[in-house]
């Protein structure tokens, strides 16, 4: 499993549950990476995706404690043992901060947008640079879209 996540620099991910950015190079990288892959997510991202339905070409899987929960697009899983028996092993995982905590030990990539702003966050990601567990595989080129610069960097479990 993998996963990706767009972060400030103090690896905010989120404020009153909403993205703290919206990049459209990122977007459209976001896309050409998972599409044709199952993604997975908990039941408060699915609420901001467009309509709050499971994104189109992926597999949407909605980690829940709600057992009535039937999203369209979207198949719910109640336990993350439940999530990894259906789950390929080149997932990914796209939030929010209580699902990337649960499942990034499960993970063995994560494709991080570094955005060079630190702006007010309630949801963060865990901080791979502080953690020996995580290295820097890749490094992209410094971008900037409207006046944010971000950076596209690429993390490996050792």
């Amino acid at each position: 499993m993998q996963a990706i996540v767009a972060v400030s620099q103090s690896w905010g991910i989120g404020r009153d549950g909403q993205l703290l950015f919206r990049i459209r190079a990122d977007l459209q990288r976001f896309k050409a990476l998972t599409t044709g892959h199952t993604v997975v997510m908990g039941r408060k991202t699915l609420e901001t995706l467009p309509g709050g339905r499971g994104l189109p070409d992926r597999r949407n899987l909605v980690l829940t404690r709600q057992e009535s929960l039937t999203p369209d697009r979207a198949e719910t899983v109640h336990s993350p043992e439940e999530l990894l028996a259906l789950a390929d092993s080149d997932a990914f995982v796209i939030g929010g901060q209580e699902v990337y905590t649960r499942l990034l030990p499960y993970c063995t990539r994560v494709y991080v947008t570094k955005v060079f702003a630190d702006v007010p966050a309630d949801a963060f990601f865990p901080n791979l640079d502080k953690d020996p567990h995580w290295q820097i595989v890749s490094v992209g080129k410094p971008q900037e879209e409207a006046g944010l610069r971000f950076q596209y960097v690429e993390y490996r479990r050792v």
